[in-house]
């Protein structure tokens, strides 16, 4: 499972039929002391980036002496991370599933540091639960956030991109790898960004645009915390064999990010191990499908209690943001 936690998405407009005003908030200057390296001087935005890996990727790439663009739902969060960075950097309140918020957002940004090299497309929320059982609504916006907004990101940065021979980095997930029963829309929209991502590489390569896929296993985000509060997932995630039933330290996790962004790699492995499942994943869904029924029947009697919704404090602002505009709150 990936963490993208804040995995929030967005960034500089609201979306459509939202009240809020729109637009840019500028990041201040810090004064922390910046690594020399090739990234010095880029522009990076990522979404998702109030908290979790887009926070952390953030901070990361600012150290670096990339100039970064946060965009999110939680402008509070941006604001004060935009405040900590150590080189210049602004943020935006979007939907990253706005096409139109996300377009405006590309176009602001590039108003604002005059070029985009590097964009992570990193925004996601996730659920759990039998999926028979599972919320409509909150199903479909797994989808909605982690498919759907990626390409609405990719759509309104590419251009920019295009004009930098720039990078775009997509946040996947083991999820995309293999299978997980209690997990149907995460595993499907990660499968959908990887297949998207490896679409997109082979379209937009002759632009110089270069495109990435990132796969985490279960990090030390909200996101995976906010899981694990649900009894029955957290026992189902350490019924898990080994090393897949670990919870991974975020810091290493952004590092390999880091490193993939810097080289401009077309597959960034969070965790070393995850790269050897890319030679066994097409054996993983007759071995889950087995094991997995067998776990199904253990659990069975537990299985209504399951927490229905979006997880963590990134799926909390998601589902906040969203009932603020169906009210018409500004």
């Amino acid at each position: 499972m990936t963490t993208t936690d804040d995995n929030d998405a967005t960034g500089g407009s609201g979306p459509a039929g939202a009240s809020r005003p729109a637009g840019l908030v500028p990041g201040q200057r810090g004064t922390g002391r910046r690594v020399a390296n090739r990234l010095d001087g880029q522009v990076a935005v990522v979404t998702g980036a109030a908290r979790g890996v887009g926070q952390l990727l953030a901070r990361k790439l600012s150290a670096h002496g990339v100039r970064v663009a946060l965009v999110g739902l939680e402008p509070e969060a941006l604001e004060e991370l935009s405040g900590r960075l150590h080189s210049d950097s602004a943020y935006w309140y979007a939907d990253v599933t706005d096409q139109e918020a996300m377009t405006r957002v590309a176009a602001e940004v590039k108003e604002r540091f005059g070029k985009v090299d590097v964009v992570v497309a990193n925004a996601g929320v996730a659920g759990g639960g039998p999926f028979i059982d599972s919320d409509a609504e909150s199903w479909r916006r797994v989808i909605e956030v982690n498919l759907i907004g990626s390409a609405v990101t990719a759509r309104a940065f590419l251009p920019v991109l295009a004009e930098s021979r720039g990078y775009l980095l997509q946040v996947a997930s083991l999820a995309a790898v293999t299978p997980a029963p209690m997990m149907s829309a995460y595993c499907a929209s990660k499968s959908g960004v990887e297949a998207y991502a490896h679409c997109l590489r082979a379209e937009v390569g002759y632009l110089g645009v270069k495109v990435g896929v990132a796969y985490l296993s279960w990090t030390d985000t909200d996101m995976v915390r906010g899981a694990d509060e649900d009894e029955v997932m957290r026992e189902l995630r350490q019924r898990l064999p080994w090393p897949a039933n670990k919870t991974y330290p975020l810091g290493p996790a952004v590092d390999r990010l880091l490193a993939g962004i810097e080289r401009r790699s077309a597959h960034v492995y969070a965790q070393g191990w995850l790269r050897g499942m890319q030679s066994v994943r097409g054996v993983l869904p007759a071995l889950i499908g087995t094991v997995g029924r067998r776990e199904m029947e253990r659990f069975g009697p537990r299985l209504a209690g399951v927490r229905k919704g979006l997880v963590g404090a990134g799926g909390a602002a998601d589902e906040k943001d969203r009932s603020r505009r169906a009210s018409g709150v500004g």
